[in-house]
């Protein structure tokens, strides 16, 4: 009797075995549909939360933040859609409109939508909007400088944002950068002026060295590129090389550049040195 008894629960055993392995398979391939939707404008949003803004802002970063990592978390072949990086960048952008100190909004805003989007130039909007409040947070500008030069070849802009984030850090590494920046978009005299400064506000003498190592470097290019358009004024026409310079009378030499390269000019007129303005060797002292 026993026997016939504990034959259904074999069956039914044997049939729950065969469907829960296809159904594990099925609900680990099944495609992920994880939508995350637009957000209220940011002006409705604040007249509503009041006070309550700063945590609707966080509850509003911690979405984006669960929607984007929900998908990553997944096999990326079985995502049913493209992620919706629009619906992201709007919801970041009105976080910082409601609460623009929000410094994760700004974080995941710089790294989601410029590598992966390719929208560094709306990246730098919102983080030039952050900076008008966070003014004392030398990251914003950093993160836009980076954007401005690597992905959007505005060396200008670049060195601006780049000076800023050195003044208020008082780093050397984006003294370093603005002062390189300032050179490739040709604005030598506002380089200058700014290394100056550095060079004056120095507190360290390794740090005041180096700054002004980059400060001689770009008076140095600053009388060439000076000395070159004297030239094409006069003969119309673009020196090959610096020594041409001496031979017009528009430089009394050609000025040493103090990373140990040698002067030259490209096809088009620009200044470039064999060093790269990179010294292989310690600043003695």
């Amino acid at each position: 009797m026993t026997k016939w008894l504990g034959l259904p629960l074999v069956i039914l055993l044997s049939i729950y075995v065969s469907l829960i392995f296809p159904m594990s398979r099925y609900l680990t391939a099944r495609p992920i549909a994880v939508k995350l939707g637009l957000p209220p404008d940011a002006r409705a949003i604040k007249m509503v939360a009041g006070d309550q803004r700063y945590l609707v802002a966080n509850i509003l970063v911690s979405n984006v933040l669960f929607y984007y990592g929900t998908l990553l978390e997944k096999d990326p072949r079985n995502i049913t859609k493209r992620p919706e990086y629009f619906s992201m960048f709007k919801t970041l952008e009105n976080v910082v409109k409601i609460d623009p100190y929000n410094m994760d909004a700004y974080y995941f805003t710089q790294a989601a939508f410029t590598w992966e989007v390719g929208r560094a130039g709306d990246v730098n909007k919102v983080l030039a909007y952050g900076m008008r409040f966070r003014d004392w947070d030398y990251q914003l500008p950093f993160f836009a400088g980076f954007n401005a030069a690597y992905f959007l070849k505005d060396y200008a802009a670049a060195a601006k944002y780049m000076q800023r984030a050195a003044e208020l850090s008082d780093n050397p590494l984006f003294t370093t950068l603005a002062s390189r920046y300032f050179y490739e978009a040709g604005e030598h005299e506002l380089g200058i002026l700014f290394l100056d400064t550095m060079v004056r506000g120095a507190r360290d003498d390794k740090v005041r060295k180096s700054y002004q190592m980059r400060l001689d470097a770009l008076q140095a290019v600053n009388r060439l590129d000076n000395a070159i358009k004297k030239y094409v004024i006069k003969f119309g026409s673009l020196p090959k090389n610096p020594d041409q310079l001496v031979s017009a009378g528009f430089i009394q030499s050609v000025p040493a550049d103090p990373y140990g390269g040698t002067f030259y000019l490209d096809e088009h007129g620009k200044v470039l040195t064999t060093s790269g303005f990179v010294t292989k060797n310690v600043i003695r002292h």
